[in-house]
């Protein structure tokens, strides 16, 4: 599997940001979109979510993009990887105190 920037690259999330993971291939459901929409609660809006799983994440999507989200989601080796972003550190209409200037993003579709 491939670095962790590498998905961060190939997503579009502006460079330089910080980056966590989260691992949800082995939690059942709902565990994997409960976690992944606590842990980003908990997260600036200038540190993008890596989010491992073994298959696409179809019923977080929605809740993302109603969140201000940016998320992309990538295959690699029978894991999916989705990440997850905020254009610009912005989520919301809110700008973060710590975000850099804009930067460029995708349209975070995640191929649906």
């Amino acid at each position: 599997m491939p670095e962790t920037t590498v998905f961060l690259d190939r997503a579009g999330v502006p460079e330089g940001r910080e980056h966590e993971t989260l691992d949800a291939r082995d939690l059942p459901p709902p565990r994997p979109l409960k976690d992944t929409l606590e842990r980003l609660a908990e997260l600036d809006d200038d540190v993008a979510l890596v989010q491992r799983n073994d298959r696409r994440p179809q019923h977080l999507y929605p809740r993302l993009d109603e969140r201000g989200y940016r998320h992309e989601t990538l295959e690699d080796d029978g894991t999916v990887v989705t990440v997850i972003w905020t254009p610009g550190g912005e989520r919301d209409g809110r700008r973060s105190e710590k975000s850099a200037s804009p930067g460029r993003s995708s349209a975070g579709d995640g191929g649906r």
